[in-house]
């Protein structure tokens, strides 16, 4: 997160709490037109078997944080307040949040370079305290929670049943769905000539043969 989107997280992390959920992170985006404040908010980890979040906590978090916002008022000028789920593909904020899903893959953008790249993907490791470990290529990757700009999971489509599986040359895995790479001869009839507009046969130049 930006030190901006830090700063207003902190602010409503207890406001969020209020209302048995948890403020998982901030982005304070700006442009021309304005700001774009956007929260994502989650159920606390212990009831996320139970329970989830839906429009209601949405709007709820909405009503509460805009009120907030008015009497603190740390934005200055025009902005969009977005309040969202974390979605399958989950921003991730803090090194904590990245100890919940090791072993799943996350795509990440750093502050500063590490050995030359500022965007990696791969398997979360482990986290010891804010050092993040990751695998590229086989490879051990560490970073701290602090040198990370952005980072959110990259789910596996496969194995939620959201896209079909590929085989080693990336066609589709499926039974029956392979599909052959050998042209196939169609025995018919020449195309018959097209007429121009005096019914005399038109011109036609020979076939390029496939």
């Amino acid at each position: 997160m930006t030190d901006k989107a830090d700063e207003i997280a902190a602010l409503l992390a207890p406001t969020v709490a209020a209302l048995g959920l948890e403020l998982l992170g901030a982005e304070y985006l700006t442009a021309s037109g304005g700001a774009v404040l956007r929260l994502y908010i989650d159920v606390p980890e212990a009831e996320a078997a139970s329970r989830s979040v839906g429009i209601d906590e949405c709007e709820a978090v909405s009503r509460e944080v805009s009120a907030q916002l008015d009497v603190e008022d740390p934005i200055s000028g025009n902005y969009t307040l977005e309040v969202s789920s974390p979605g399958l593909d989950r921003p991730l904020f803090s090194a904590p949040q990245f100890a919940r899903f090791v072993g799943e893959s996350a795509k990440v953008t750093l502050k500063l370079p590490q050995d030359g790249r500022r965007r990696l993907q791969g398997a979360i490791l482990r986290v010891d305290g804010e050092r993040i470990v990751f695998d590229l290529d086989g490879a051990e990757f560490a970073t701290t929670a602090e040198n990370i700009e952005k980072a959110r999971l990259v789910p596996d489509w496969v194995a939620l049943g959201l896209a079909p599986a590929q085989d080693k040359s990336g066609r589709d895995a499926r039974p029956g769905k392979q599909k052959s790479s050998k042209k196939k001869d169609v025995a018919g009839k020449a195309p018959a000539a097209k007429k121009n507009s005096t019914n005399h046969p038109a011109a036609s130049g020979p076939l390029d043969a496939e």
